[in-house]
């Protein structure tokens, strides 16, 4: 009986020893958050308490990795590279319309005076703000008039722009062939998470059809070339895709 306990109190006292070591290798291996590190620990514990977590880190020091090459580089080929490497990760919506801004501004549109596609250009007619809340973003509004027709009336009175946002720049900031709702959900994520960047601005969803293909265009105009270059320069800071539409590259 002595003997059988004896047996039991070691196979404990290693079991804890084991789990100490184990918890220990892992706190270091997190201070040293890189890939080797991870790699190291999973050789050393495959079935660990800590392998599925150490596995996730791997990915996503890799996904970094690559995501940043693929911005440095900044190309339509480099993003497929990118979203066929990383379908669902954690920047793979941002390749998609990085891709769709590199197609739509390389695609001649259907009538355009040669030379307008230096930039994805933005519709003539002016935004119009969705009645919304003041503590809540604007809601895209979809432009489908022309420069020769007069804007339809809206149900209630657009919001005009912010004295220090008056000009005559316009700033993209996605472009999607899958719908209006893609430019909305990128709208109400945008100006979720950068109210300091794009507070007290109209957005509007203006289509251009490319080819066979619609692309909805989420922008926003009426803006100072100075407002705008800083819109775009704070979002690209933040890796979110973003273009400078200057006057006469407005079509």
């Amino acid at each position: 009986m002595y003997k059988v306990v004896w047996i039991l109190g070691l196979a404990l006292a290693l079991c804890v020893a084991a789990c100490s070591r184990q918890q220990s290798d892992w706190e270091k291996t997190r201070a040293s958050n890189t890939t080797d590190g991870y790699e190291q620990f999973l050789k050393k514990y495959p079935s660990g308490e800590f392998t599925a977590q150490a596995q996730a880190r791997v990915h996503e020091l890799y996904e970094e990795r690559d995501w940043q090459k693929a911005r440095d580089i900044d190309s339509a080929d480099a993003y497929q590279a990118f979203l066929k490497q990383y379908p669902e990760g954690k920047w793979s919506e941002e390749a998609r319309i990085r891709i769709e801004n590199f197609t739509l501004a390389a695609a001649p549109s259907n009538g355009a005076p040669a030379g307008s596609v230096a930039s994805p250009p933005s519709d003539v007619s002016p935004p119009v703000a969705a009645a919304a809340a003041p503590t809540q973003p604007a809601a895209p509004q979809t432009t489908h008039q022309s420069a020769s027709k007069p804007p339809s009336q809206a149900a209630s009175p657009a919001v005009a722009a912010p004295a220090s946002a008056a000009g005559t720049y316009a700033v993209q900031l996605g472009a999607f062939k899958s719908g209006e709702d893609a430019a909305n959900k990128r709208w109400t994520r945008l100006s979720g998470q950068y109210p300091e960047l794009l507070n007290g601005l109209a957005p509007r969803i203006s289509p251009r059809k490319v080819a066979a293909v619609t692309w909805y265009r989420l922008q926003v105009a009426n803006l100072s070339a100075k407002r705008a270059q800083a819109i775009c320069k704070g979002l690209k800071a933040h890796a979110q895709a973003c273009e400078v539409l200057r006057p006469g590259h407005q079509h």
